[in-house]
């Protein structure tokens, strides 16, 4: 009888359907088997379901990675790594190695891997109600949103699933404020502002306000109306919010993606002000750097700035799918039933999930703990690398944190990968990315660094050649 991994392995599809009527060399047609075949297929699937195989067909990550190849849209330039299990802030691969975790599953994963108290706080709620839509109230949602609203400066919660969810929703809610507040007025603002090396997500909406081009050109025409300027130009934002047609200006107060850069406290608050002169909303997206993860609980309080929207994602869930965007009441006033919606949004099982993150992440000692772990950080990485030709500059806030280089970050990436150590690129390529789970060791952090210094030697490599 044949594993379930081989019922779902291309192999055994072209062995098993030979004498059918099927092209083996295009993967759609191995699947598209006569009806009568396809249910005799589900009888066999249901029957070796039931069954407990004495011993698994070990699997290689080669085998993963064809088989990924052959049944996946083809969206993502993986890495050649094939994760199977982690711990705290260690990740193994599924022959077993193991990889410090400086990614957090791109900013993620706050409380690292298996935190105890996340998997009986998912339990327990997967045991009890996952999923009932937001036809009806339930009691995890609003005891999440109340936690966000007492925490922020927002006094309502719009729960989604992702960032650029999170995005889109604040797109919306910005302009029909603006329609709400102009009632009159035939042609109420609908343009938007956003920055320089800004990344706010891959849907239409968010797409538009994402300035790197090979993003969205691809899928032109994106949302209209979207102007970009230089991050910290406030001259040019304060011109074109003038022209009265800017619904809202979207802002990182750090920018994750674009390379690791953090506003000025006097950008932000001229930003503020130039969008009260104006009548246009002001929305922090605070998906990657928000949750604790600069130190302060929301990045902006550092600056002590408040936005009229915020948006949050990556680690709220602690790896769950979820967004959240935070409005004041000003902004809710403009929103009626129906106006937005999401059908999982919000759900029961991943807002049990966002409370038990929240709760670690919001405690001050827990914050206090980020900003000494991220100053050690910075510590090891100026005395380690500051001297080597290729580092440029060393920048960051908490445990966001940027390497930038002269060469492209990649070479370095793999051979820290080759050594046991996760770190991300950002940037055009040359800044080093390292977001490691909020709970990460110090005797971590110096493993971590010292795989950094000793795979340098790879930039020198590749710059020669």
């Amino acid at each position: 009888m044949s594993s379930v991994f081989n019922l779902c392995n291309p192999v055994f599809f072209a062995n098993r359907y030979n004498n059918l009527n099927v092209k083996p060399h295009n993967a759609r047609y191995k699947i598209h088997v006569t009806n009568p075949r396809r249910t005799e297929l589900r009888a066999q699937l249901t029957t070796e379901l039931g069954e407990q195989p004495a011993v698994e067909t070990p699997v290689s990550q080669a085998d993963v990675i064809n088989d990924d190849k052959e049944v996946i849209v083809g969206t993502y330039g993986r890495t050649p790594l094939v994760l199977s299990s982690g711990k705290g802030c260690k990740l193994y691969d599924i022959d077993g190695k193991e990889y410090i975790d400086l990614t957090s599953g791109i900013a993620v994963n706050a409380l690292g891997h298996g935190d105890p108290d996340w998997v009986r706080a998912v339990t327990d709620q997967a045991n009890v109600l996952a999923h009932v839509s937001n036809i009806y109230y339930t009691v995890p949602q609003v005891n999440l949103a109340r936690r966000l609203v007492a925490s922020s400066f927002a006094d309502r919660v719009f729960f989604s699933n992702s960032g650029t969810e999170a995005n889109e929703a604040a797109i919306k809610f910005s302009r029909k404020f603006q329609r709400f507040s102009h009632p009159n007025k035939a042609d109420p603002p609908t343009e938007f502002i956003s920055f320089t090396n800004s990344f706010h997500g891959r849907t239409i909406g968010s797409l538009a306000l994402t300035s790197k081009e090979h993003y969205r050109t691809p899928f032109e025409p994106v949302m209209p109306g979207v102007t970009f300027l230089k991050y910290g130009d406030i001259d040019a934002v304060q011109e074109l919010l003038s022209s009265g047609k800017i619904a809202a200006v979207f802002v990182e107060p750090i920018q994750g993606e674009g390379g690791i850069y953090g506003a000025t406290k006097e950008f932000l608050k001229s930003l503020r002000s130039a969008c009260d002169k104006a009548g246009s909303l002001l929305v922090f997206d605070e998906v990657q750097c928000g949750l604790g993860r600069t130190g302060y609980l929301w990045a902006h309080e550092a600056y002590d700035v408040t936005p009229d929207i915020m948006t949050l994602a990556k680690p709220l869930a602690g790896g769950l799918p979820i967004g959240a965007t935070l409005v004041t009441e000003r902004v809710n006033a403009a929103i009626n039933n129906g106006d937005h919606g999401s059908t999982f949004a919000g759900g029961p099982l991943v807002c049990a999930a966002a409370i038990a993150v929240f709760d670690k992440v919001s405690d001050p000692s827990f914050l206090a703990e980020v900003t000494k772990k991220g100053d050690y950080l910075k510590h090891l990485l100026k005395k380690k690398l500051q001297g080597n030709k290729h580092v440029k500059e060393i920048r960051g806030f908490g445990l966001i944190v940027g390497i930038e280089l002269d060469v492209a970050a990649t070479p370095l990436v793999d051979a820290c990968r080759e050594s046991g150590l996760l770190i991300l690129t950002a940037g055009k390529g040359d800044v080093v990315r390292l977001v490691p789970p909020l709970i990460i060791s110090e005797q971590e952090l110096d493993s971590a660094v010292e795989i950094i210094y000793k795979c340098l030697h790879v930039l020198d490599e590749k710059s020669s050649n």
